[in-house]
């Protein structure tokens, strides 16, 4: 009997431990998956280094590009955005003083708008597209992956910043400086010429008043679920309740821009048209009394 015993405990034990060797062995190819999943491939990598003109170690550029949804799916991966929130205020430093340093006659209003206007979401995801081409590199869930996220504008933002933070935490502010210089000096160069883009709902109001219109009002409206919402923003003029632009966005501040923007146009090009007249009839007057 006690040889049955001891037969019978050896053989549980040799199933206990060959089933605690599968079972790291399970762990450890998880591990090696997500590790895999998080490292971007090396040339693709250099060659965004080379775009953004610095370098990064491996795993903190794998967190600058890993979006929360993949930090979700995959526990333990972090996720870009402690680097964001950091890369956000390096940004914001360097335009501001970009901006003051290059425009000395201009007030802290011209300057707060223009600054605006150069980290925004439209002008940071251009440069995440047509600059540092990295929506193939994000590291993405399968959800947010699947709805298009590597092209959403938001995220793309997130990763300039985060990769800008990134480049603060490796190197420090001076090479954080150098970064931003090279990313947004073209941008904040427009802006300065920009005029009336700078601030479309104010630049709507003042073309307004100029033709003896009332302010211009936005009447707004919102489509789809909670978690994913569409605004609809109509720019309206209040007395006649004609729509001199329509446009949406996926927050009622975007909709009214874009709807500011086109509602501008369309009075610019009718002063234009009614100025034109206006030189016609004159040079006709003119005629006649000749």
């Amino acid at each position: 009997m006690d040889n049955e015993h001891s037969e019978h405990s050896d053989t549980a034990s040799n199933q206990a431990a060959q089933a605690s060797r599968h079972e790291d062995d399970r762990h450890e190819a998880d591990r090696t998956a997500t590790r895999s999943a998080q490292q971007p491939v090396k040339e693709p990598s250099e060659e965004l280094l080379g775009r953004l003109g610095t370098t990064l170690s491996p795993d903190l550029l794998v967190e600058a590009l890993t979006h929360r949804s993949f930090s979700h799916e995959h526990p333990g991966a972090l996720n870009y955005e402690r680097l964001e929130f950091l890369g956000d205020a390096v940004l914001e430093l360097v335009a501001t003083e970009t901006l003051y340093r290059i425009h000395p006659d201009m007030n802290e209003g011209q300057l707060a708008k223009m600054r605006a206007k150069a980290v925004s979401e439209e002008a940071l995801s251009a440069i995440a597209r047509d600059v540092l081409q990295v929506g193939p590199y994000i590291l993405l869930g399968n959800g947010e992956a699947e709805t298009g996220g590597a092209e959403k504008s938001s995220i793309l933002c997130d990763i300039v910043e985060s990769l800008i933070g990134a480049t603060f935490i490796e190197h420090g502010i001076d090479e954080a400086r150098k970064v931003v210089h090279h990313l947004v000096d073209d941008t904040l160069d427009e802006v300065s010429h920009e005029g009336p883009a700078l601030d479309w709902k104010t630049s709507l109001t003042v073309k307004a008043h100029g033709m003896g219109l009332q302010d211009p009002e936005y009447r707004m409206g919102v489509d789809g679920p909670e978690f994913a919402q569409m605004f609809t923003a109509r720019a309206v003029l209040p007395d006649t309740d004609e729509v001199l632009g329509t446009a949406s966005g996926t927050s009622k501040r975007k909709a009214q821009l874009a709807a500011a923007s086109l509602a501008w146009k369309t009075l610019d090009a009718r002063d234009h048209t009614k100025a034109k007249h206006g030189k016609t009839d004159r040079r006709r007057h003119g005629s006649a009394h000749r």
